[in-house]
């Protein structure tokens, strides 16, 4: 089917299926939140599970990227996705099963491991659908994993809760059919690329000793940890500082303004990738915006809690896209799957560090200063960051 379809029209499928994969990633992490009252009240969990369900896709996307890049080695990278896209709707759906608190944790676990080994597919993707647009492709594909964080958390409550009788259960095997949909399309619209003949047998096993893998991989980690901390810090450090009215505010902005960045991406990309400035420029207005969050008075808190949202976001993006234009053909899913590693690691473990340091210090202030000093470290990373002169993708990259 792939092979008869005209160019440009392969082009646009493979974009489609680059922007549903993105979206197949985040929706079942994130049809959790919405439901976390109900489950707490159903299942009689107490706060630290609670915590553990929301904090353990994280952990796990950091633990099993390496093996997501064994598995595109052993598959190639369209098989590999197929079989984690079956495994995450299925695990994603059965959640519901029971109910029960070993269920419940054993499918998030399970689904949490099918994300983890997937995500590495999507930059060998990329390298082997568009070796040319490279900045186009992964903002696309960026926007698919943002919309899939915004679109659960804002579409359960008011309609999928009610469309399934107020179920919990159904509305998780809800959200996994999306997954559904794009294995298979996936499976129907795609043929497996053919191995490169003159290439060594594919590798899979990160180049840790790599400074430049490091720094990369600790540059996006810092924004994610800003990300996943401010996620879940604003709403006390809003109250405790007398702004709760603020809450909700300042939680859309937050993640509503991500999906700019992915936008911004796809139309700049020719002047953004594989460039360091934007880093340090997107550090720095990650450190800015926190150090107003916590002086700024009135509505602003708002603004910056968007500001941050950008901020963390586009280094994501620009992020995803060096795996394809600094590895070799046959190799990106190694430095995928290292990168992954080191940023979830950090994105798992810096919001702890602050949530400890506020417990112990019983401020709020501090608990936030903590994540600046992260944003500070992100952009002194980012001035050592060498990267390669690269061939910069053309300005006028039309389907």
């Amino acid at each position: 089917m792939e092979a008869s379809l005209p160019s440009r029209r392969r082009d646009w499928l493979h974009l489609g299926l680059l922007f549903l994969g993105g979206f197949d990633l985040r929706v079942t992490i994130l049809a959790i939140p919405p439901v976390i009252p109900a489950i707490h009240h159903d299942l009689r969990l107490d706060e630290k599970s609670v915590a553990a369900l929301g904090s353990l896709p994280v952990l796990l996307l950091a633990l099993f990227a390496v093996p997501g890049s064994l598995l595109i080695a052993r598959l190639g990278p369209r098989r590999a996705l197929l079989s984690g896209l079956v495994l995450m709707a299925a695990a994603g759906a059965l959640r519901g099963i029971g109910p029960a608190q070993f269920v419940l944790f054993s499918m998030t676990v399970l689904m949490g491991v099918a994300v983890a080994v997937t995500q590495p597919t999507f930059p060998s993707l990329v390298r082997d659908w568009f070796p040319a647009r490279i900045g186009l492709a992964t903002g696309v594909y960026a926007l698919g994993l943002l919309v899939g964080e915004s679109v659960p958390a804002s579409l359960t409550i008011p309609f999928v809760l009610p469309l399934t009788g107020n179920s919990w259960e159904l509305s998780l095997a809800f959200w996994s059919l999306p997954v559904v949909a794009g294995a298979a399309l996936l499976l129907a619209f795609t043929r497996q690329s053919r191995p490169h003949v003159d290439l060594p047998p594919t590798r899979w096993w990160p180049d840790w000793r790599s400074l430049r893998t490091w720094q990369i991989g600790l540059i996006m980690g810092c924004a994610s940890a800003i990300y996943f901390g401010l996620n879940a810090f604003l709403p006390d450090f809003l109250r405790a500082t007398g702004r709760a009215s603020l809450t909700g505010a300042g939680l859309a902005a937050l993640n509503t303004f991500q999906i700019p960045a992915s936008l911004l991406m796809a139309v700049l990309a020719h002047r953004l990738i594989g460039r360091r400035g934007p880093f340090i420029v997107t550090g720095a207005l990650n450190l800015g915006g926190l150090l107003g969050l916590v002086l700024a008075p009135g509505y602003w808190p708002v603004v910056f809690a968007g500001v941050i949202g950008f901020s963390t976001a586009l280094p994501l993006v620009l992020t995803l896209s060096l795996p394809p234009l600094l590895s070799a053909p046959g190799d990106v899913h190694r430095l995928s799957a290292a990168i992954f590693t080191i940023q979830y690691m950090l994105a798992f473990l810096a919001p702890l560090a602050a949530g400890s340091v506020w417990d112990a210090t019983g401020s709020a202030v501090v608990g936030v200063g903590l994540l600046a000093a992260i944003a500070l470290l992100m952009s002194l990373l980012a001035v050592t960051l060498r990267l390669p002169r690269l061939q910069r993708v053309p300005a006028q990259a039309h389907l």
